[in-house]
């Protein structure tokens, strides 16, 4: 394990500069390895780490100071080589110690835990976090633009999950709100409960748009709608029974597209939990003096630093209803109060920025400190994604077009072998493939979307990844005879396999990193990394015709190369 290096060389930096271990494991880090250059080195120490920390003099030449120190460190039975580097020490390890110490948990069956028991993760704050991720708006078909914030919030649920924390994964639909005044309003002109049955969010979808246009040029058409709101706040029953019928059969069709992701929530929440708790909110607004009326008759909270209303947010209409910042900030409290969340993160589009920025200034002004434990997490854009039939308007479409696509691929390689349900295959392949396109770069750039190049087999795609995991897959099973047992680490000292070992010293701190900053383009790019590696071992380290221990290692080392729980899909 990289944390048994990692511990042995700060023993030895801490008995040379008189100072305790632990303040050197945060300046020891893993090298990256190199396609098709052989590793010099497995580890290194940043020395302008230790003059920031105030262990070494902050003055002087870093290169004199390096070299020095350097020079005063011995080769021992675990580190067999220590050099200088430019500002860097470099730490190069017994090669049969450190192809035994990666693979022990795998001949102990502690694979589920590879790399999670990792001393860096000490410093992280565990307990209940909440992520709120995807949150449609109902009676509306899941869009694709929903499809960032689905995938990134089940990324963020599934680390901080495995990193030790109890996560809560909440779906806040936008079920309350002016739109449905009007969807309410149209779906008496325009509904039809025959074609609701048939095909609920398809007819949804056509009145929401034959009621949004006709209100453009109609005043009685928005009269009506927001008549039909009022009669919602105010409970009247036949508004609130089409209301809970759009919400239910909204609820049950997007659950099917959840499936097919491998996505799952523990609470299904929305805006309609918190109207009255929206009305209270305003009250400790007005009574704090917070509130200010505008000379339009809304009701607004001055967020600006100075004070002096150059950034105001809207938290009631002049007709005395909420919005949806204000259901926000009652639903940031009553969650607090339910769960007493350590941390809360929300995952939505860029464009929301300000929205999370004024929801948290206000929580702090009305006094809830913890609202500095909240966080937004922003993605950018998706541009460009079109599927045959033309511009994409739901996810399903995008999900069965990825699996169409997929599937015509499979059928035209003519390595493709005989399976019982191509379709099935198809669909896993071509969603992992939608996942590792969306997770590759930093969450906040805009991207285009690519059909071609996202369903390439070669280079770093989400099927080189799944053709790589299967590949191995398939070794295991025609090896399944050859036990995991006891091995001689001399026989992986080949530099191809030597290079995936060296690659899994930077597990755990891929992980840390994005535990730090909850993007996920660090571990994909290390599985992707992983797979030419993997790539290559297979061409230069045949398992085929080669003697049984040379066979178990190979077993070993298939264990070994895609740990379990890295987990960016499900």
């Amino acid at each position: 394990m990289a944390c048994f290096f990692r511990r042995r060389i700060a023993e030895k930096l801490g008995r040379t500069l008189q100072q305790s271990e632990d303040a050197f494991i945060p300046a020891l880090s893993a090298v990256p390895v190199f396609k098709k250059q052989q590793q010099t080195a497995d580890f290194k120490l940043s020395l302008n780490t230790l003059r920031v920390s105030g262990i070494l003099p902050s003055s002087g030449d870093i290169q004199l100071q390096t070299e020095d120190l350097a020079s005063r460190l011995k080769q021992d039975s675990v580190v067999e080589d220590v050099s200088a580097g430019s500002g860097v020490i470099n730490f190069r390890v017994n090669r049969k110690l450190l192809v035994q110490k990666i693979l022990e948990p795998f001949g102990k069956e502690e694979d589920d835990t590879f790399g999670l028991n990792s001393e860096l993760f000490n410093t992280l704050k565990r307990g209940t976090t909440l992520v709120e991720y995807s949150s449609p708006n109902i009676a509306k078909k899941f869009h694709a633009g929903h499809l960032r914030s689905t995938i990134i919030g089940n990324f963020i649920a599934n680390l901080k999950q495995s990193l030790g924390n109890n996560v809560i994964r909440m779906n806040y639909l936008g079920d309350w709100g002016m739109q449905f005044g009007l969807l309410g309003a149209g779906f008496g002109q325009f509904g039809c409960q025959e074609k609701l049955k048939q095909n609920p969010l398809q007819h949804l979808f056509e009145v929401y748009v034959q009621v949004n246009k006709e209100a453009e040029h109609n005043e009685d058409m928005r009269l009506a709608a927001r008549d039909f709101f009022r009669q919602l706040e105010q409970h009247e029953s036949q508004a609130v029974s089409l209301w809970q019928q759009f919400r239910e059969i909204t609820v049950e069709e997007y659950q099917h597209v959840y499936k097919r992701l491998g996505v799952h929530f523990d609470i299904y929440s929305g805006e309609s939990f918190h109207q009255h708790q929206a009305q209270e909110v305003v009250q400790q607004l007005r009574s704090q003096g917070l509130l200010k009326t505008t000379e339009k008759g809304t009701g607004v909270v001055d967020v600006s630093p100075a004070g002096d209303m150059s950034n105001i947010c809207t938290v009631l209409r002049s007709d005395s209803t909420t919005l949806y910042i204000t259901r926000d900030i009652a639903a940031a409290i009553d969650r607090r109060e339910k769960f007493n969340f350590d941390e809360m993160i929300y995952v939505t589009d860029k464009s929301q920025a300000n929205h999370f920025h004024q929801l948290f200034q206000i929580l702090l002004a009305l006094g809830h400190t913890w609202a500095d434990r909240c966080q937004h997490v922003p993605f950018g854009l998706v541009q460009g994604m079109k599927t045959r039939i033309g511009e994409v308007v739901f996810l399903e479409d995008v999900l069965d077009e990825a699996r169409a696509r997929m599937l015509h691929n499979m059928n035209q390689s003519k390595t493709t072998k005989e399976m019982d349900n191509p379709e099935d295959t198809a669909e896993k392949v071509g969603i992992s493939a939608l996942i590792i396109q969306d997770f590759k770069g930093p969450l906040q750039s805009d991207y285009k979307f690519d059909w071609d190049r996202m369903l390439q087999a070669q280079g770093d795609t989400g099927v080189f990844l799944q053709y790589t995991h299967a590949r191995l897959c398939s070794l295991a099973r025609r090896n399944k005879g050859i036990e995991v047992v006891e091995f001689n680490p001399s026989l992986l000292l080949e530099q191809a396999s030597l290079s995936i070992v060296q690659h899994l010293l930077r597990y755990d701190e891929v992980l840390y990193q994005s535990a730090q900053d909850l993007q996920p383009k660090h571990l994909v790019n290390f599985l992707l990394k992983l797979c030419h590696l993997v790539a290559s071992a297979h061409r230069e380290l045949p398992v085929k015709g080669s003697p049984q221990d040379v066979a178990q290692v190979g077993k070993t080392y298939q264990y070994v190369s895609f740990p379990k729980n890295a987990q960016w899909q499900n």
